[in-house]
């Protein structure tokens, strides 16, 4: 059974989880990661808790990162109960959950445990020591130059391998839409100014907290979401390949009871219906750091005399651009005749240089398959592009009420 949720919230969130990784059943294993080094002095790390992310997970399935759960993206932030921070952290530790995969294998050090008068501390004295032993792993650690502190955190590391006591590496993961990993996005958006990739952050903050949730049951939602006039695209279990939003201006323009160029109501479900998969898409991308989506506008059955509705896509632009900028992969418009295209062009005047860039306004078939990733064989197979939608269709049964 298909589980369900009238209101639609961000599938992003600015509190961390937890993992924790111990060399406890083996303490000569490897981690098996490779790491990001957050200690450049760059202006993109100015939201970074730690000094070292997880770049790639390696492969061996045996690894004690696989194991635990270790993600791309997962900050390592205290080793044996050190700190290693940037920043204090903004929550409560006991408030986050964690999400340790093998739990059983996490074995805390504790010094304590083995005190003979254990039982004669009073209650008072053991929430001292508890109190101090949290504010030794939310220690915050500074250098005087970039790198230090990074190399700081692998001598720890080194260190305790080669002692007898197990390494216990704590991590944080942040979601894709955090300011741990959104703020790159914003400041590359921005071309590095500071100041204006925090007022866009701050915005798109604001933003958020208006627009979430969504009401799902509005009939005019329901409209779209039914008719899948927008909806999500999935051809490829390959991680290099970005799933698709897609939108078919076809069943948009028989949903519409008047003009759309007038209707702001059919507007705005469309906008909603398109935040739904994209944020769908986004939590789903397998590195925070990165994510990405590619849009599908299909034009097959549309009549480009009636117009492609520049309004409706310039209130699209204006929530996806500032909201979600540097996610979007590629945004192909098929089929489009040659003779129409600089028309469409000229169309898109008002979408910036660099989103410009990605956009592909075809009818070539072959160049829809290459931008998108798309099997030619089998489009020819199921007839054309439209029977190939339907196969590959993902239906988003929880976001349909009847």
């Amino acid at each position: 059974m298909v589980s369900q949720n009238p209101l639609f919230t961000s599938l992003s969130s600015e509190q961390p989880s937890l993992l924790s990784v111990s060399f406890a059943s083996d303490p000569t294993a490897s981690l098996g990661v490779q790491l990001t080094n957050h200690d450049n002095g760059l202006t993109n790390e100015m939201f970074s808790p730690g000094y070292a992310s997880v770049a790639t997970v390696l492969d061996d399935k045996e690894t004690l990162a696989r194991k635990a759960g270790v993600k791309v993206g997962d900050y390592i932030v205290a080793v044996n109960g050190e700190g290693f921070r940037r920043f204090p952290p903004d929550f409560k530790e006991e408030e986050l959950r964690d999400v340790t995969e093998e739990i059983d294998l996490i074995q805390f050090a504790d010094d304590d445990v083995h005190n003979d008068n254990i039982e004669n501390r009073t209650e008072e004295e053991s929430k001292e020591e508890r109190e101090k032993k949290q504010r030794l792993k939310d220690r915050v650690i500074t250098s005087k130059k970039p790198g230090d502190s990074y190399e700081l955190l692998l001598q720890k590391i080194r260190q305790i391998k080669s002692s007898p006591t197990p390494l216990l590496i704590s991590v944080e993961r942040y979601s894709w839409d955090s300011r741990v990993h959104s703020w790159s996005r914003f400041l590359s958006a921005r071309n590095g100014n500071v100041p204006s990739a925090m007022t866009m952050i701050q915005a798109h903050e604001r933003w958020r907290n208006e627009f979430f949730p969504i009401d799902l049951t509005s009939e005019g939602t329901q409209g779209i979401l039914k008719a899948h006039a927008v909806s999500e695209i999935d051809v490829s279990n390959d991680e290099q390949i970005s799933a698709a939003v897609y939108i078919d201006f076809a069943k948009l323009q028989s949903l519409r009871s008047v003009d759309m160029e007038e209707n702001d109501a059919l507007a705005d479900d469309v906008i909603k219906a398109f935040v739904v998969y994209t944020e769908t898409l986004l939590a789903r991308a397998s590195d925070p750091r990165r994510p990405k989506t590619c849009h599908f506008v299909d034009l097959t059955g549309v009549s480009l005399k009636q117009g492609l509705h520049a309004r409706l896509l310039k209130k699209l632009y204006a929530t996806f651009e500032p909201n979600y900028p540097e996610t979007l992969e590629k945004m192909v418009m098929y089929p489009v005749p040659k003779i129409m295209a600089s028309a469409v062009n000229a169309m898109l005047s008002f979408v910036n240089e660099n989103t410009r860039k990605k956009f592909v306004i075809t009818d070539d078939l072959f160049v829809v398959c290459k931008e998108l990733g798309w099997n030619l064989k089998e489009i020819e197979q199921c007839g054309n592009v439209n029977g190939y939608m339907k196969k590959h269709l993902k239906h988003g049964l929880s976001f349909v009420f009847d």
